[in-house]
């Protein structure tokens, strides 16, 4: 059974405190959304589809408990709330999308003179609550997918290594995962020999989540530093890097973890497949290449110290940007549950 990360249950809505992890398992409660965003800032809960999630849900519980005169305060309140959750964290489209999408849909019962104020907060609530479960099946057809695709390229029944970046599994979404839910496929299908995974500084997201989840399913594994994966590449024969995705433009760039593109720069010299695997909701129709993605800049504090011990030179200026941009040039394919595209098929995906 995999982790979860998210609990929601009777309007209750806990996290998993991922700061924490690996050292303890403790449980958030969120109340509300200003809870949701702290929660979401401070990276207790992090990773793109994840972020949308909670972003929601702790918007799902404040709405639960309000009571409205009318239809049209409801619907103010929404969208103020929802752009305030947007800014939590800037980078990740999937909090951005569905904030418009639930927008539009708050607009539209709004406007419909059939629906009374408590139909609107019932159907809301159910549309949110409803992400949950379409995230857990959007994964498992992703791991689906990318695991197909991945053994296309490889001879009979040969078993894949596989080379993973920052954490994309059941503490990055509502379950399963993206680029780990390609891994746990291609390990259930039992065609998986080893998985490896990079420590992913300065945050170190891999060395504390991921290892962490690959440990508890049991998964062959092993971690290594940022710094190794070009002598990985060169001796232990890798047969696909698959990672995540915060926000894919239209022609295919992808910002992910900083660190994502060097791997990708490696990987294309190694001759390496390599994937990004992401729900559609990661795709920013709106934005055409990778130069237009906001990145992120995080505190100092995350690249000098490690928990409360500081590892870094006093005064010694630090560059902390939480992503970087991979050009669609070096991506091999762009693994969703809809199926695997080229970067340039994204703008007009073929039919199956």
């Amino acid at each position: 059974m995999t982790l979860r990360a998210i609990k929601y249950e009777n309007n209750n809505l806990e996290i998993l405190d991922q700061l924490l992890l690996p050292a303890h398992s403790k449980y958030i409660q969120v109340k509300g959304v200003e809870d949701g965003w702290k929660v979401i800032n401070k990276m207790q809960v992090r990773g793109a589809p994840a972020i949308a999630i909670v972003g929601c849900l702790s918007l799902a519980v404040e709405i639960r408990n309000e009571k409205y005169e009318s239809k049209r305060q409801m619907r103010q309140e929404i969208e103020g709330k929802l752009n305030y959750l947007v800014s939590s964290r800037p980078t990740a489209v999937n909090m951005k999308i569905a904030a418009e999408e639930m927008l539009e849909l708050a607009n539209k019962l709004s406007e419909d003179a059939s629906i009374t104020v408590d139909d609107m907060k019932s159907k809301f609530l159910l549309t949110i609550e409803h992400m949950l479960e379409k995230d857990i099946s959007d994964n498992k057809a992703i791991g689906d997918n990318g695991a197909k695709d991945i053994l296309s390229h490889v001879s009979g029944d040969s078993l894949v290594r596989i080379l993973t970046h920052c954490n994309t599994g059941s503490l990055a979404t509502a379950g399963y995962g993206t680029a780990l839910g390609v891994i746990r496929t291609l390990h259930a299908m039992k065609r998986l020999e080893h998985v490896y995974c990079t420590e992913t500084r300065p945050y170190n997201q891999g060395a504390r989540l991921t290892a962490y989840e690959l440990v508890h399913d049991k998964i062959p594994a092993t971690l290594i530093v940022d710094s190794m994966v070009a002598a990985l590449m060169k001796h232990r024969n890798i047969s696909a890097v698959v990672v995540g995705a915060d926000r894919v433009a239209a022609n295919g760039d992808t910002a992910n973890k900083i660190g994502t593109y060097q791997i990708a720069v490696l990987a294309k010299y190694h001759g390496v497949p390599f994937y990004v695997a992401a729900p559609f909701t990661s795709i920013d129709m709106k934005i055409h290449g990778g130069e237009h993605i906001v990145i992120e800049e995080r505190p100092d504090r995350e690249m000098t110290h490690v928990g409360e011990h500081r590892i870094a030179a006093k005064g010694i200026a630090c560059w902390n940007p939480a992503f970087d941009v991979t050009p669609a040039s070096l991506i091999a394919g762009i693994i969703t549950e809809r199926g695997v595209y080229r970067p340039d098929q994204l703008r007009e995906p073929p039919t199956h």
